[in-house]
């Protein structure tokens, strides 16, 4: 495996796992910073591998390849969170520096782990429980009422490995595998919720924090399609407490980088957590182009414990849209149309071979007309979509 060229004056390598777009957008603040980047990349074409020049390829299970690419790295991050518990193991036992570490990447990894890390915590959390029987689920349906919301505990994104059910019987498939892998499920109440909320924070090794704004987060066929940061109308004081929740999860998880801390916000000025990513993510995208300090720069910042940049907003209002795949795969046209309209939409494309309904892209637009931004964003992101024509 080739070495990844050093910059001159003592700055460090910093690897990640996985090549995705998340990787690919830390490119950029890297060189700004001054660090160099490597990436174990899944393809030669995978979207990071695109842009940084020190990209090997190798599969993320794959111990040997993953050891091999670590060694040139003084620390090591990850674009997802589906590295294995050996493979991560194996980089404990041959000290490489991992942020965040296996210990905290657990409760991002098993929803489980995480559900009854956090209620032990008192975080509030949907209620809860883990199902191996069809009795389980239908005792749990009949004490929160139906439906509820089956979750397999690992490898779920973006809607996969979630079903909402009315009975027992829409599980059979999913019990059998868990039986047969003497893995539970994840059962949740279904919540009657508001709106969907995000808290985004990072976090040093040595214990520095910073928050940005809470924002809104819109999903569409359980994928988001928009981002409105800060979240309009929020109660200040809701706002305080679910940023301080998501910092006492950092700090009780021992959580190293940026932080996603997903919510559902109640009726009545209320919240339950949802979901954790221990990464860059999807709810922070406004911020590479809204904020003092992106995500990007900010998450290489933690991990290599270096002092942490402002997350200010630049301005009163960003809307992320994200650009989901249609059926035109030749995206440069309407790119060029994008930029020509409206020249203050910021337009990210992430270099992915076009799939309906894959994410391929975000655009993000500030400024002090909220209303006007969100018709923006969206007209720009469906325009490079394909789903309208002027």
């Amino acid at each position: 495996m080739t070495s990844p060229l050093r910059a001159p004056g003592g700055f460090p390598v910093v690897g990640i796992i996985g090549g995705g777009q998340l990787a690919r957008m830390c490119a950029g603040p890297a060189a700004e910073l001054g660090i160099t980047l490597s990436v174990l990349a899944e393809a030669p074409d995978a979207s990071a591998a695109l842009v940084i020049p020190s990209a090997p390829v190798g599969a993320h299970t794959d111990t040997e390849a993953v050891l091999a690419f670590a060694r040139e790295c003084d620390v090591v991050t990850f674009d997802h969170e589906q590295v294995p518990t050996d493979v991560l193991g194996a980089l404990a036992a041959a000290g490489v520096v991992m942020h965040p570490t296996p210990e905290a990447l657990v409760f991002a990894q098993d929803k489980l782990a995480m559900r009854d890390r956090l209620s032990a915590l008192g975080i509030p959390c949907p209620r809860w429980v883990a199902a191996r029987t069809a009795d389980d689920v239908t005792s749990f349906g009949d004490e929160v009422g139906w439906p509820v919301v089956a979750k397999t505990p690992r490898g779920g994104y973006d809607g996969k490995g979630v079903r909402v059910i009315g009975s027992a019987d829409e599980l059979t498939d999913w019990l059998e595998r868990a039986a047969s892998e003497d893995s539970p499920l994840l059962l949740e109440e279904k919540v009657a919720f508001t709106r969907e909320l995000a808290v985004l924070l990072a976090r040093s090794p040595s214990g520095q924090a910073a928050a940005w704004p809470v924002v809104e987060t819109v999903q569409t066929d359980s994928i988001c399609t928009e981002v409105i940061a800060p979240a309009a109308g929020l109660d200040p004081e809701l706002a305080a407490r679910a940023t301080e929740a998501g910092l006492r999860i950092a700090g009780e998880l021992g959580v190293t980088g940026v932080l996603a801390v997903e919510l559902f916000e109640l009726p009545g000025g209320e919240f339950v957590v949802n979901e954790l990513a221990m990464r860059p993510h999807n709810s922070g995208h406004w911020s590479m182009d809204g904020a003092v300090t992106g995500q990007f720069e900010q998450h290489l910042r933690a991990v290599l414990d270096l002092p942490l940049g402002s997350p200010r907003p630049r301005q009163r209002w960003t809307v992320m849209g994200n650009i989901l795949g249609g059926e035109h795969a030749d995206l440069y046209p309407a790119y060029r149309h994008v930029m020509a309209r409206d020249p203050e939409v910021k337009v990210h494309l992430y270099g992915k071979g076009v799939r309906p309904g894959r994410k391929i892209g975000h655009v993000n637009v500030s400024g002090d007309d909220l209303a006007d931004l969100r018709e923006r964003a969206r007209h720009a992101a469906d325009y490079i979509e394909g789903a309208i024509s002027e």
